[in-house]
């Protein structure tokens, strides 16, 4: 019997220990989301682009932060074997720096497409002339006022 009661004891312990532990993770949890939202909405009124960009750096400092602590936590990989833990973290990396490859050659071809591509370059300058959206008496007369006295313009006839 005793050592039936010795197991329940260590079984009851450790249930309390791991208890604690999740209760820790989540108490830090939220204190570093409180602490993202608060730089978040100081963010909005600096005009400084420096300081701006030091705040985007801290909260993607303290997210990922948060994203160690989920993952090692809650998806239990702190407990495992190193072997494991760097399959699972090597190729994440990699897929980080596979996205922020693309959006690094995707902005350079937004801000560098207008001067490689002649075409685009050429359809930006044309200056667009304005059409005629009257069709009354008043137009004609004023394209024949503006040909000149001696001169006249020939008119396409108006469909009725």
């Amino acid at each position: 019997m005793s050592h039936s009661h010795n197991a329940d004891a260590n079984h009851e312990a450790s249930n309390a220990a791991a208890m604690a532990e999740i209760k820790k993770v989540t108490i830090l949890l939220s204190v570093l989301t409180i602490i993202e939202l608060i730089l978040g909405f100081w963010m909005i009124g600096i005009s400084s682009a420096a300081l701006r960009l030091a705040i985007k750096g801290v909260i993607i400092i303290l997210m990922m932060s948060k994203a160690f602590y989920i993952v090692a936590y809650f998806m239990h990989l702190k407990h495992e074997v190193k072997n494991m833990i760097m399959t699972i973290i090597v190729p994440l990396l990699l897929f980080v720096w596979f996205i922020g490859a693309f959006l690094w050659d995707g902005g350079s071809f937004r801000n560098l497409r207008n001067t490689y591509d002649p075409h685009y370059k050429e359809q930006s300058t044309i200056k667009v002339e304005k059409k005629e959206t009257e069709h009354g008496a008043a137009t004609h007369e004023a394209v024949k006022h503006e040909a000149g006295a001696g001169e006249t313009k020939e008119m396409p006839a108006e469909k009725h």
